[in-house]
């Protein structure tokens, strides 16, 4: 598996897949070819249906700027659901055509040139990340360590913007950008807590309002995190904010978290896909979801085998979830569905702390169930904005 640092990324919303995906590759095009006169770009499938939403013209006209862009929106079943060519003029002169897939996580790979994909972990699957540190008597965390040592600044760096995206979440109101004119209400959440709540009410609506915070921060176009997505930017980091504002949680043990957590999606990413376009949101959101059970699982001092069952918990009640983004945009149904996701880690992490010694379904498991049931779902319920809400919200109008 690759490093952390290919999972986690900062960078701009509102997808890491139609977003930033496609703008690491026009900056690697414009590299490339600096003697360019203007560009034809074509996105397929997702990429074209979704596109406008996502930004996904508009980053690549503004990474390739000054130079002139033609973007062009077509559909092809037998290419990839995030699929695009970038054809490089020089004057009447085609000097090369490079086709790139969008795989989620803002990675990507390119058809004909070098892929940049280096396996710092050498074990493939959780089972043998788990045999591995039961022979060596590591904690899931040692086993971070062994293999990327310098870690460390990178997870508190990851931790760092985490916390700036919740906080300019919080303080900003006013309507996403957008035809849908989604109204933010992070900072509802917080301003209508009530003394009398209860504790578990209190929990939630804390919870979703940093959730709602970050996604939103997303929805914007703001910096988050990719966790292990920009859809799914708001569900790690609005458990961890919770936990360290109101529950006492060293930073330390946080930025630790941050690190089993990538684990986590590391196997997802390895063994299946985090893209929404490819896997439907469970994908994406199940994922987080799974990241984030075990991240609080390691921070209340669970064994290995319940951090594993905590993150399995997780995935296995996101399965068969649909990606319907209305209109295009990660705001409807992306931003709530962050905020229930987030809440549920939590109750993953609680159920693996009394029933592991009972359960029949290991975390690889379920991991390949997620790929297979992508795999089987309709396109149309994969990030094109063609079924499910999307499709009835747009026959309403």
């Amino acid at each position: 598996m690759q490093s952390l640092r290919k999972l986690y990324k900062i960078g701009h919303g509102p997808s890491s897949s139609h977003t930033m995906g496609p703008g690491f590759a026009s900056e690697y095009v414009k590299n490339k070819y600096i003697d360019a006169t203007h560009y034809k770009v074509t996105l397929y499938n997702s990429l074209a249906l979704t596109g406008k939403g996502h930004l996904t013209d508009a980053i690549i006209i503004k990474t390739l700027s000054p130079k002139p862009v033609e973007i062009l929106f077509n559909i092809d079943i037998n290419r990839h659901p995030n699929y695009l060519v970038f054809d490089i003029y020089q004057d009447d002169a085609l000097l090369d055509s490079i086709s790139v897939r969008s795989i989620g996580g803002g990675d990507i790979l390119y058809d004909k040139e070098e892929n940049d994909i280096k396996h710092v972990y050498q074990e493939q699957s959780f089972d043998e990340i788990k045999l591995y540190c039961q022979t060596h008597e590591l904690s899931l965390f040692d086993y971070v360590l062994k293999n990327e040592s310098d870690i460390l600044p990178f997870l508190t760096d990851i931790w760092t913007q985490m916390k700036e995206t919740v906080q300019t979440g919080l303080k900003t109101e006013g309507l996403l950008p957008g035809d849908l004119k989604v109204v933010r209400k992070a900072k509802t959440l917080i301003d209508r807590a009530k003394a009398n709540e209860s504790d578990s009410q209190q929990q939630n609506r804390l919870v979703s309002a940093y959730a709602f915070a970050a996604s939103e921060e997303n929805g914007a176009g703001g910096v988050i995190v990719t966790a292990p997505t920009c859809g799914a930017s708001g569900v790690l980091p609005a458990l961890l904010y919770y936990l360290y504002k109101h529950k006492g949680i060293k930073e330390d043990k946080i930025i630790e978290s941050i690190g089993i957590a990538g684990i986590i999606g590391n196997v997802i990413k390895h063994n299946a896909t985090i893209s929404g376009a490819v896997g439907g949101c469970q994908a994406e959101v199940g994922s987080a979801c799974s990241m984030a059970a075990a991240a609080m699982a390691y921070i209340e001092d669970l064994s290995l085998d319940e951090i594993e069952y905590a993150a399995e918990i997780a995935m296995e009640h996101h399965l068969g979830l649909t990606c319907d983004p209305i209109d295009g945009y990660v705001q409807i149904p992306c931003i709530e569905r962050n905020a229930v996701a987030a809440i549920r880690a939590i109750n993953a992490a609680s159920l693996a702390g009394f029933l592991t010694d009972t359960r029949k379904i290991s975390f690889d498991m379920i991991v390949h169930t997620m790929y297979q049931t992508g795999l089987d779902m309709h396109p149309k319920y994969k990030e094109t904005a063609e079924a499910g809400m999307a499709f009835f919200y747009k026959n309403k109008k």
